[in-house]
């Protein structure tokens, strides 16, 4: 039986408080932010990052005189430590804070769903309430299996932000099935066999996503080569521009949700497990000439990956990454192959497409994995679930549960 693995959903809604408490809550992001830039400024010079222990010695006094609850001094050591424990690792500089964003525990905080309320404790044992304005796509995590853990209140451009943190236990599906996904510019090839390495569908998934963000990019480029020298001091060019870039960005995202949207209901209708090619530094490399070249930046197959694996965690699905070397070459029944052109093969008596070719390698790469003996579905990985291909990644077991953030835009 698999065990359960947890998921975590973060909400962003925007809250308005009432007339008056405004100042308070401002008050209490201030004294937060400086108090987190307090605790760096004074352990940044150490040789190493102190001990929770040592920390509470150094500043709870000090924070406590603040006005501060207990629980915000231990979110104040624990952001304080990993900023810079993150910053050394990246050999940067001092940090410095500018953004208003405090980290609530769940003791200081009170959480009203029928009312869409929330309620803040800030400086000196007083609260603040917030009316949360609720969206209705938000009303599945109200059925009862999601639990709200810590929250984060942000505030920028004179408004308030409330980051709600859901969390759930889900239990893997025992899985009948295995689907391969190849990841193209304009569409998804998936082939699905089934547990005796059988083929049982093919199948396309056409988008026009790519091709029409790759459009508004080309209209800010020719606008740019257009005005080259003062383009940038040109308030009206750089409003247009920010908006074609804006306007492909938006079509990116919306495409992969729609495609992962799609991929998990066909492996949910199967009952399969998701196998997808382990891509390292595709936008890095120059294969493919100077055309693909340009259209790589703008390729989201990482976002697609990340989108489908969040949903499909949600439905208990399973989410594996294999090593995609080869998989358009060889043939995957065992039958000769021949090249017709870059796109086409001869597969056999049949003629097919690369794609499907390369799908279908992958649904047996991971099928092959899932039959290994030692083989254990982790929930460690870069993408947040799935079994290592390379040992450079490290250790499986290093996570007890996996956890896997959704921001959810207005």
């Amino acid at each position: 039986m698999s065990l359960p693995v947890r998921a975590t959903v973060t909400a962003r809604v925007e809250a308005v408080t009432p007339k008056g408490d405004e100042g308070l809550l401002i008050e209490f992001l201030k004294t937060y932010r400086d108090s987190v830039q307090l605790v760096i400024n004074e352990i940044w010079d150490l040789s190493e990052a102190p001990s929770w222990t040592e920390l509470h010695t150094m500043f709870y006094s000090r924070l406590i005189g603040m006005g501060f609850r207990a629980h915000h001094v231990s979110e104040i050591y624990k952001r304080a430590k990993e900023v810079v424990e993150s910053t050394r690792k990246n050999n940067g500089s001092r940090p410095l804070l500018k953004k208003l964003t405090a980290r609530i525990h769940t003791l200081d905080y009170r959480l009203d769903l029928n009312t869409k309320t929330i309620k803040i404790a800030v400086l000196r044992d007083k609260w603040v309430e917030l009316k949360l304005k609720w969206y209705s796509y938000l009303d599945k995590y109200l059925d009862g299996s999601w639990r709200p853990g810590e929250i984060l209140v942000s505030y920028r451009h004179g408004r308030f932000y409330v980051y709600i943190a859901f969390h759930r236990d889900v239990v893997f599906r025992e899985p009948q099935a295995i689907m391969g996904i190849d990841l193209n510019f304009n569409n998804i090839t998936y082939t699905i066999i089934n547990l005796n390495s059988e083929l049982v569908s093919i199948g396309v998934i056409p988008f026009r996503g790519l091709s029409r963000a790759l459009h508004y990019r080309k209209l800010a480029e020719k606008l740019q080569k257009k005005h080259p020298k003062n383009w940038r001091f040109l308030k009206w060019a750089r409003r247009v521009r920010a908006r074609w870039l804006n306007k492909a960005r938006y079509i990116l995202v919306d495409t992969a949700h729609h495609v992962s949207k799609r991929l998990v209901e066909i492996a949910r209708e199967y009952n399969a497990v998701i196998v997808f090619e382990d891509l390292e530094k595709i936008k890095e490399n120059n294969n493919g000439g100077r055309k693909l070249s340009w259209m790589k930046p703008m390729w989201c197959y990482r976002r697609i990956q990340e989108y489908t694996e969040y949903k499909a965690l949600i439905d208990g699905i399973r989410t594996v990454y294999v090593n995609p070397a080869r998989t358009s070459r060889k043939p995957p029944n065992g039958k000769k192959i021949k090249f017709i052109n870059y796109r086409f093969v001869e597969l056999g008596d049949t003629v097919t497409s690369r794609d499907v070719v390369a799908s279908w390698n992958l649904a047996l790469r991971g099928l092959k994995r899932m039959r290994g003996s030692r083989v254990k579905w982790s929930p460690n990985s870069p993408r947040n679930e799935a079994v290592k291909t390379r040992a450079k990644r490290g250790n499986p077991e290093a996570k007890k549960y996996l956890k896997i953030t959704i921001a959810i835009h207005k």
